[in-house]
Formats: C-alpha cells, structure tokens, sequence
C-alpha cells in the first residue's frame, strides 16, 4: 500500500497549528480569554488576517464566560453554528437552542415581512435574558442570517431582555457588514463581531467553544 508523506499525528497536528496561528497573526490587541477566543476563530476558518476585522467590547470575554457558567442558554440562529458547539466543553450542561424549526415560523416570517431566520430569531424573546446569542451564518435554505442580527437588535429596540452576550458573525455581501457595525454601535450588550463580510457559523461556533474553554 503506497504512503503519502503527510504528518499523521493528531495532537502534533493541533500543535502546530496553534504554534503557526500564533506566529502569524498579530494578537498584540488581545490578551487572556479575549487572545483565546480570537485564535480558536482563526483556527476555525484558517485566515491568519482576520485579527484585522475582530471588534470586541471590554466586558465580552467575561460576560460570556460568567453567563456560561452559571447555566446561561445558548440561542442560535442555525443548526450549523448548533452543532458546532462542542456540548462536552459546556461547564454547566447549558441548552443549546436553534428555533428554525419552530412551527410558528414560517406564519410569522410572512407576517413580518422578513426571512425565516429573522423570524426564528423573534422567538428568543422570552428567553434573552442572560442568553448568550449566537449568531453566525451565511446563506442557508431558511435565509439570510444578517436579518437574524438586525432582528435581535429590532427587539431589544421593543424592550425584550439584553442578553448577556452576543457573538454577531454574519458572512455575505448583503447586509452582514451593517448588521455588524449596527451591533458594535448598539453599546447595550457585551460583543463580539467579525467587521466586513467574513465570518460564518464555524467562527460563531468556535467562539462559543473558545469561552467555555480553559487556557491552552
């Protein structure tokens, strides 16, 4: 059976990676659990630039970690960024909740006017409080996730609870740099953001995963 020369080694593999992310990227305005979090992100989606486009508030890093700890939900705008989510890494069994599949969707996405993923989103409103909201995602077969952002922000405009923290990552080209700089304008809650049209539910997902982490 003919070999190719490739390095086979899963932990070395997972170490060399995070010794070339930390090589390469300029992590100089990040430290403790805000550098992990940015590394994990960049581990997920393999570009070492993306420190350029991450925006985060001073109390991210620990209104994530804090709200994880003492059970907080996980609200997410797609299964992809769902599944991500490593359950074992969780430090307090947290539910981890996508709402797309709701019954009620569909009626209220044609009610408002908006996509599915919008509408799903409204749904978290009974459950924001000291949620930690994930929101990723590209294009998916339910619609376009930066209408699940500029959503959340929409009810937080009506007075549902603030959430303890939110993970704001859209990708795309219509309307998920807006949807982020309208969040990282908001102020009323810890977050997190990828600026531009990069981002995508593996770095929602590993965000996720890099505050429920200890240190590497």
């Amino acid at each position: 059976m003919s070999r190719r020369n490739y390095l086979r080694d899963g932990t070395e593999i997972y170490r060399r990676s995070f010794a070339t992310i930390r090589a390469e990227a300029d992590l100089s305005r990040f430290a403790g659990t805000a550098e992990r979090i940015v590394v994990r992100m960049i581990h997920a989606c393999g570009m070492a630039d993306l420190t350029q486009d991450v925006e985060l508030s001073p109390d991210f890093p620990a209104a994530g970690e804090a709200a994880l700890k003492t059970g907080s939900l996980v609200l997410c705008d797609s299964r992809m960024v769902m599944h991500g989510v490593t359950r074992a890494r969780l430090p307090a069994g947290n539910d981890v909740i996508c709402t797309l599949d709701d019954p009620r969707v569909p009626g209220l996405a044609r009610a408002l006017g908006n996509t599915r993923s919008a509408a799903a989103v409204g749904l978290w409103r009974e459950r924001l409080g000291d949620a930690v909201g994930a929101l990723p995602i590209t294009t998916t077969a339910l619609g376009n996730a930066p209408t699940a952002l500029f959503r959340l922000l929409e009810i937080l405009d009506e007075g549902a609870p603030l959430p303890a923290a939110v993970i704001g990552v859209p990708v795309g080209f219509v309307g998920a740099a807006e949807a982020k700089l309208a969040l990282a304008q908001d102020r009323r809650v810890p977050f997190l953001v990828v600026h531009g049209r990069r981002g995508g539910s593996a770095i929602a997902a590993a965000a996720v995963n890099a505050l429920a982490s200890e240190a590497e």
